[in-house]
Parts: structure tokens; sequence; C-alpha cells
């Protein structure tokens, strides 16, 4: 495993300023994101990331180099694919706790599940065992490759998955966080069941420490576009080493191959690379690298240790103001119970420059605290939910 939290290499981008590039620690991370500039209380990094203004910058100078330079030679390819999306696999896995060699490079969360179940042999007989508060991201790979190799899925709650595990338990299929309330998934008791598992950690890679061999995963599934800022169309999964030197890529290509030019000898990349399924942009490469930069330069600890106990805050404030928040864990998610209400309130909100959201099914509203938010983005949802009771169902 890399360092510590705040030991590593700098995320070094071709498309931001070297002045940019040695930011120090300075505690005004949120300054550097043009969102709150324009007064809006910005709470759903749970769904997108806010976009710090380095990062738009980059992407753009990327786009324009392209425009101007053209896309094709050596020196295109090297510069703005090669490198930087090995620069962004060694990133990854700073924030995932492995090795560069272990992360493969996703189009999404749900990309990295349908590629871990692919790989993953599952078939008759077998159980998959997941939770109660799943993304339909995992379940539906889930659910259509449990139709097509013939296991079974069996469903717990959460936090009793460990108590749940069977005799036929071949997987454990499960979030980190839950995106519905914010619990977390027993990582211990889990590991010490010895039963592969495969995580989702979109609501945790950024948002929360994250140590994959530590928790003894299997697979680690997780986005660019929520807690780590940078585009969608670009995610992270971690494959332990023996098994991306031991399964074959689901959907081989010219990115699985060691040697591309000899397709014949079917000779895979070594490591969790024959698993890539992304098609690298150069400006999403260039966007995720100087995001990453960002959070990076404000130190690794911080961002994970801010946003958590602002939410813990939130919550508290939350429930004295009457309200009912759902049972959640140390995350950066807290989830209010509306009923019906819920939807028409985040867009009461959303008026009122404050930006949530609701959970679709479970009538809650969820709020999502990063490094990048204060109290007065709590404040303000707090002064809009008082709004909301006084007037009942009117607009806020």
């Amino acid at each position: 495993m890399e360092g510590t939290l705040d030991d590593h290499a700098p995320v070094v981008s071709p498309f931001v300023p070297a002045s940019r590039q040695s930011v120090t620690a300075s505690g005004a991370l949120r300054a550097r994101f043009p969102v709150f500039e324009r007064g809006i209380a910005y709470l759903n990094a749970g769904t997108n990331g806010p976009v710090p203004a380095n990062a738009a910058r980059a992407a753009s100078a990327a786009v324009e180099r392209q425009s101007c330079d053209g896309r094709s030679g050596s020196a295109f390819f090297e510069e703005l694919v090669e490198r930087p999306a090995q620069a962004l696999r060694a990133a990854a896995a700073r924030w995932l706790g492995c090795e560069p060699g272990e992360v493969a490079l996703t189009r999404s969360t749900t990309d990295g599940i349908n590629v871990a179940l692919a790989a993953f042999p599952l078939g008759r007989g077998d159980e998959v065992l997941t939770s109660d508060q799943e993304h339909p991201g995992l379940l539906a790979p889930l659910l259509q490759r449990a139709r097509d190799r013939g296991f079974s899925v069996r469903t717990a709650p959460l936090r009793e998955l460990p108590n749940a595990v069977g005799p036929r338990t071949r997987l454990i299929a499960c979030s980190h966080v839950s995106w519905v309330s914010g619990q977390m998934a027993p990582l211990a008791a889990l590991a010490d069941l010895g039963v592969p598992t495969l995580f989702d950690g979109a609501q945790a890679l950024g948002a929360l420490a994250v140590d994959v061999r530590g928790c003894g995963c299997t697979f680690y599934a997780a986005p660019a576009q929520k807690w780590l800022c940078g585009p969608n169309g670009i995610g992270f999964l971690y494959v332990r080493g023996d098994l991306g030197e031991t399964l074959a890529p689901p959907w081989p290509g010219y990115q699985s191959l060691a040697n591309p030019h000899d397709p014949s000898a079917l000779q895979w990349h070594s490591g969790a690379r024959r698993f890539d399924t992304l098609e690298p942009v150069p400006h999403d490469l260039a966007w995720a690298l100087a995001a990453l930069e960002e959070l990076e330069a404000e130190g690794r600890s911080r961002v994970l240790s801010a946003g958590p106990a602002l939410a813990e805050q939130a919550a508290r404030s939350l429930r004295e103001e009457g309200l009912e928040v759902v049972p959640r864990g140390p995350s950066t998610l807290v989830s209010v119970r509306l009923g019906e209400d819920a939807a028409q309130v985040v867009q009461a909100l959303a008026a009122q420059r404050v930006i949530v959201r609701d959970v679709p099914g479970w009538g809650l509203l969820r709020a999502s605290f990063g490094a990048w938010n204060d109290e007065s983005d709590l404040a303000r949802l707090l002064e809009g939910l008082r709004r909301w009771r006084r007037r009942g169902s009117a607009a806020l």
C-alpha cells in the first residue's frame, strides 16, 4: 500500500499551470469551487460533486489543444491519453489504498460492477447475498447475471449481512455506504467471514477513508464524478491482486491486450488493467486529474474528515428541528423522511439555491456534505426546511 493519507506523490496534470500544481493546503478549498461563489448551497455530491475551477480550465485547455494540434500521432496519444490515464490510475490507487496495478479504469460504478460480476465465476447452486438498500446500478447487473447463470440472490438488511451469510453464499455484493440512508456496511465483520465481496463504493470513495486491502474486499467499484469531483463517464474498479492475474477480461479489446499488435496471442495486461473498459477522453482525463490535484493539495486527511463531521452536525441539527433522520452511519449522507412531499421540497429548495435531492420511492430528502461545504450551507438547508414546515405543502 502506498503511503499515508497525506504522504503521497502529487497529481501532475499537463493542463494545470505549475504555479497551481504546487499549492499547499490552505483551508480555502471552498473558494476554489465557482458554484459557491454564485451563492449556491451545493449539497449533492452524492449525485455529482462540485467542479473546481482548475478542472474546468484543464478540460478547456485539453479541448483547445486537440482543436489546434489535431488528435493523432504518438505525441498526442502519449501526452494526452497514455500518461494521463496512468497518472489517474495511480491517483485512484492512493484513494483506494492499493497498488496502481490493482485498479482498472472503467466508465462508471455500474460498469465496474458489471465487469466484476462477469469475470467472477458464479453458477447454479451459488448464492449472492445483497442488502435491502442497494442502488439500481448494482441490482440490475446482479439480477440479470443471476437470470443468465442460474445463481440465486438473497437480500438482508445492510447491517445484518454478516449474520445472513449461508452455506451457499459465494459472493457478498453490497454498498460500502448506502445511497438511501448513509448507513455503512459492517466491513470488519464481513472481512472476518472470508467470503468474497464486491462493494459499491459510489458514496464512499473520496468521502471516507477507504482501505480496500484492510477490509479484505475482492472487488471495489467507484466513480470519479461524485466525491472526487471529476467528470461523468470515468470510474475505477479495484481487483484483488491475485485475480488480476487469473481471471480473463469479460470484455476483451485493444485496452486489455499487453501486445495489441498480436491479438491472436490473447496475452492480457498484467493486473487489473486487463479489465479496463474506459476509452480515455483527453479532456475528461485532464478534468479528473486536475480535480484530484485540488483535493490532494488540500490534504486527503482533511478532505476525508471534514465531510463526515459536518454531516454528523447536520443530522443532530435536523433532529433538533423535530425532523426524522433515518438511521445512518458516520458517512457524508444525511436523509430526512418527508414522505410524498420530498420531491416537492427538493424543487422548492432548489429555487432558493439550496441543492439537495430526493430518493425516489423512499420519501426521503438527501443532503450530501463534503470538505467544500461549511456551516452556512447547513444553515440555509435548515432555514428552508423550517419554511416548509411552517407553510406545509405550500411553496417555500
